[in-house]
């Protein structure tokens, strides 16, 4: 049973803001993940992606953290990059906390990333998901993407991230010139 959506804003994260998405980032991915890797990699890639330093660097690198928040308080984050060279926005992070799945929380910072690669004029957003990650890999596919590659990355420590590459067009306005 699907429960009742709720209204969310999606508000730019400052870096003051940074340690507030770890902490998302270790309950959701502490609660997301097990089944589809071991709790060892959740550590380190947790230890990897979301150190302070490395968000920092990310911001400084062009990387956009925006989170949905409920009532005031964050539910959710989005992060994403413009690669004007080949117009693509990559979606590198997109998660919701699971006590607000079903939500439409997930459908709306999806939604949010398309409204920037549209604005920032880019033509596709790509994204990569963990090949095990059924309800992410859905609700992708129920936004118009598709698979266009699966991968393995060593990412150290003995890990990889076994993924699919999930692409998405962007229509150009009516009446743009392609």
């Amino acid at each position: 049973m699907t429960r009742a959506a709720i209204q969310v804003s999606v508000e730019p994260v400052a870096e003051a803001d940074l340690p507030v998405i770890r902490s998302l980032a270790e309950r959701i991915w502490r609660a997301s993940y097990p089944g589809m890797i071991s709790m060892g990699q959740i550590e380190y890639m947790l230890d990897w992606m979301y150190a302070i330093d490395r968000l920092r660097e990310d911001l400084r690198s062009g990387v956009v953290f925006e989170w949905a928040r409920f009532e005031g308080s964050p539910v959710g984050y989005l992060a994403t990059q413009v690669e004007s060279a080949s117009a693509v926005l990559h979606l590198h992070k997109l998660y919701v906390l699971p006590e607000f799945h079903g939500r439409g929380i997930g459908s709306h910072l999806i939604d949010r990333a398309l409204t920037i690669a549209e604005s920032a004029g880019c033509r596709t957003v790509r994204l990569n998901v963990n090949k095990a990650n059924a309800r992410a890999i859905a609700c992708y596919q129920r936004h118009g993407f598709t698979r266009e590659a699966s991968v393995v990355n060593d990412i150290g420590g003995g890990y990889v991230m076994d993924d699919h590459v999930m692409v998405r067009p962007i229509q150009p306005p009516s009446g743009a010139r392609t």
